[in-house]
């Protein structure tokens, strides 16, 4: 069983798994007159953490939802797992903090090493979007290196910091990053994947990425172009299994992933905000990113029908873009669809299975 309503900190404690939203805008703008963090979820299942994405803010949100156990320096010590849905800074700006202060938020328990886990290389560019009426074309930036996986992209971050790492090691008797953390790139089934730039989400079925005695983690390809690898991921818990989109736009795969699913954690665009910013007949009209828009996310009115050819029992609304609009207009994406609507806030808690 589910429990449809938010819960607070206290009563989700009653739960062996359950749902935390640690942030639920969609960037990368600020948005005036929102208080939402950047986009972040985190599964609890038997006291263990999995976290999805580190947009920003993540890390405070993470400590105010009482995740892990109270005491100075032991917030992170119940985490067990991270997973990268893409590589849009939106979803691991924050990525650097979890790397950098777990030294200062968390004790021995981050002694049995975190398992972090997101999309490998890309491998070729992207193409450029309208090329023939770009001048000039774009530069390609780190040329030797133009599409690193996560984990070159985390080697990379961690030289970057490497006077601080150093400090901490050899002033601070700080135990080795590299033992408190390994990373992984997620690998694609056989050829799947094999252009990136033709069709980003071809028709596949659900892949095994990581498995212990709490959840078994499985991914999919979705539609999030030119972004590739992009990634949905689905939690499969003794008490119920929960989807968690990624970006994305209407794509089968994401329908096939989260079939029969208790919860489905899906992100959300209100076109009528990016028309009346970025359209024809707007005050700066940008077809680069409108296009971007219109392909790659998923509009209110569409995905209540995404989560009804699902049949899953609750569809919560986050990574909301703009982070500003009236939950009101949010609302309408219960059109297409019989179950449970959710329009996700920070700290919102959801519990499946019965209280313990």
């Amino acid at each position: 069983m589910t429990t449809h309503q938010p819960l607070d900190n206290a009563q989700a404690t009653a739960y062996r798994t359950r749902v935390t939203l640690l942030g639920t805008s969609g960037g990368p703008p600020w948005w005036d007159g929102s208080d939402r963090a950047g986009i972040s979820t985190a599964i609890t299942v038997n006291d263990s953490v999995y976290l999805i994405d580190c947009g920003e803010g993540w890390g405070p949100r993470y400590r105010k939802a009482g995740l892990g156990p109270a005491g100075f320096q032991k917030g992170l010590d119940d985490l067990r797992g991270v997973f990268i849905t893409h590589h849009h800074s939106d979803h691991m700006v924050d990525y650097p903090n979890l790397l950098l202060l777990a030294w200062h938020n968390g004790s021995d328990g981050l002694r049995q090493p975190v398992q972090v886990y997101g999309p490998g290389d890309r491998r070729v560019l992207p193409p450029i979007f309208d090329e023939t009426n770009r001048d000039p074309i774009p530069e390609v930036f780190n040329p030797e290196s133009p599409t690193p996986g996560l984990e070159e992209s985390t080697a990379r971050l961690l030289q970057a910091y490497a006077l601080d790492i150093n400090d901490r090691m050899r002033d601070n008797a700080k135990q080795d990053l590299r033992e408190i953390f390994e990373f992984h790139d997620i690998v694609l089934p056989g050829t799947t994947g094999d252009d990136p730039n033709g069709d980003p989400s071809p028709a596949m079925e659900p892949f095994e990425v990581y498995a212990d005695e709490n959840v078994r983690v499985t991914a999919i390809l979705v539609d999030h172009r030119p972004i590739f690898p992009a990634f949905a991921f689905r939690f499969d818990t003794p008490d119920g299994s929960i989807v968690v989109s990624g970006d994305t736009g209407v794509c089968s795969n994401l329908v096939t992933i989260a079939d029969g699913a208790d919860i489905l954690l899906h992100e959300c665009i209100d076109m009528d905000w990016v028309d009346s910013l970025l359209g024809p007949n707007s005050a700066r009209p940008d077809p680069n990113l409108m296009q971007h828009m219109l392909a790659a996310h998923t509009a209110i009115e569409e995905v209540g029908a995404q989560a009804e050819a699902a049949g899953v029992d609750t569809l919560v609304l986050t990574h909301l873009v703009p982070g500003n609009t009236p939950v009101e207009k949010w609302q309408q994406a219960q059109q297409g669809f019989s179950g449970h609507l959710v329009v996700g806030e920070d700290l919102m808690h959801f519990g499946l299975g019965e209280p313990r």
